[in-house]
């Protein structure tokens, strides 16, 4: 097997310290590296200080080192002369990057001689580095070898960033170390907690050592993915059907929790379903606000079958607009099985559609009760076989409940859907 080649996130930024900005880029380059066969072995996060800078630079042992952060055009934007420090280096203005820089303020609207020289500065750049084009932005990436190493340092904007590691460095990556080849597959499941699911599998998983691969559990709020890898070796065949047939297996053992694959949303899911069997959605909201709809319009194309919703938070809307009877407001509360079950339908028969999904539950953190406590939350599904409902309990933040009952309201309905081929 080839030599395992290990890798290093440097991330720069006082705002990272302090909490302002939170490091998503750090967790997606790792995920990044790991899918071309690099493991990362470790992250640091450092301020916008020299000092600091050059003791990670001079500290690492990945083969490879990637830096974010610290290339803008203000004067707390030191990364570019801290790396000309420890490589031994000057900046020089590069021509061709100025001339883009240049054109992109001219894009934007603005004069050639009303450019600001610090943003022309940007074109000042390692004179022995190699320049890593940034086709969204005006931070130039750099890439630099000292003693085996590959270096690359990247603007901390993720977008910027992003787009530099898929279209250039990864690629250059892989041609530089021939990293061994891993073969991935993730498995996407919904309605079922971490542990649990894993309680559910256990045999499965104990079974993957013996065909050599590993297997990653990744939550989110309301999802748990499943990643198998492994290591292809000469034979990259024989790794894929391995996968294969044991992502076969975990289809059979637990087919009701699996939506889909890969980055699968599970409004995608739902959207395909609906749009294959040219049917139609409509929602009514109340505790979950609207952000079930916003799941839903994420994906292009989904006003080819989604009508619309009502977001009736208040008890008068509920009333007005889904038709419910204020005795049974009053009776059994807006948190409650009969109100859900007449908001499904209500609004399904109000926008003519196919199918409906309504929720109403108490987000917190205030107003719950000890019959019902933060998290309760009713979800109903309407279609044409008449409405079913669900009483579910979703611990944690304001933001948690919200989330977590938007996605189960869609796999609620994906299994209906289902149900009715």
């Amino acid at each position: 097997m080839a030599r395992e080649i290990t890798a290093e996130i440097i991330s720069i930024g006082d705002e990272l310290l302090i909490g302002q900005t939170i490091n998503t880029n750090a967790g997606w380059m790792g995920e990044q590296l790991a899918l071309v066969g690099i493991r990362a072995k470790r992250v640091l996060t450092i301020s916008d200080d020299k000092r600091e800078i050059l003791q990670a630079l001079t500290a690492a042992t990945g083969d490879v080192v990637l830096i974010t952060g610290g290339l803008g055009p203000t004067k707390d934007d030191i990364t570019k002369h801290t790396l000309c420090e420890f490589f031994g280096m000057k900046l020089v203005r590069n021509k061709e990057v100025e001339a883009r820089v240049v054109d992109i303020f001219v894009r934007m609207g603005r004069a050639p001689e009303d450019i600001l020289e610090v943003n022309k500065a940007q074109a000042d750049l390692p004179e022995g580095a190699t320049v890593i084009p940034n086709e969204r932005g005006t931070a130039s990436g750099m890439w630099f070898e000292k003693e085996g190493r590959v270096y690359v340092s990247m603007p901390g904007v993720p977008y910027e960033m992003k787009a530099m590691m898929t279209a250039t460095v990864l690629p250059a990556l892989k041609d530089r170390f021939a990293p061994p080849t891993i073969v991935h597959r993730t498995i996407l499941t919904t309605g079922l907690g971490e542990s649990m699911l894993a309680k559910r599998i256990e045999a499965w998983e104990d079974s993957l050592e013996t065909e050599r691969i590993k297997l990653a559990y990744l939550p989110s709020p309301g999802i748990v993915k499943l990643r198998l890898s492994t290591y292809a070796d000469s034979d990259a065949v024989g790794a894929h059907e391995r996968v294969a047939r044991k992502a076969t297996e975990l289809y059979t053992l637990i087919p009701e929790l699996i939506f889909g694959e890969g980055e699968e949303r599970l409004q995608n899911v739902i959207g395909r379903l609906l749009k294959d069997r040219h049917q139609t959605l409509s929602l009514a909201e109340s505790c979950t606000g609207g952000f079930v709809s916003h799941l839903i319009t994420t994906v292009p194309g989904s006003s080819a079958y989604y009508t619309g919703g009502v977001v009736s938070y208040a008890n008068a809307v509920k009333m007005e607009e889904l038709g419910i009877p204020s005795d049974m407001l009053e009776l059994n509360g807006a948190v409650s099985q009969p109100v859900v079950e007449k908001m499904a339908t209500g609004v399904r028969t109000a926008l003519r559609t196919d199918w409906s999904v309504a929720l109403s539950g108490i987000a917190g953190p205030d107003g719950g009760t000890p019959d019902k406590p933060v998290g309760t939350v009713w979800i109903a599904v309407a279609g044409p076989n008449g409405v079913q409902s669900k009483l579910v309990n979703f611990p944690g933040t304001r933001e948690l409940v919200i989330e977590r009952s938007a996605l189960a309201g869609l796999n609620m309905l994906r299994k209906r859907l289902l149900e009715n081929g």
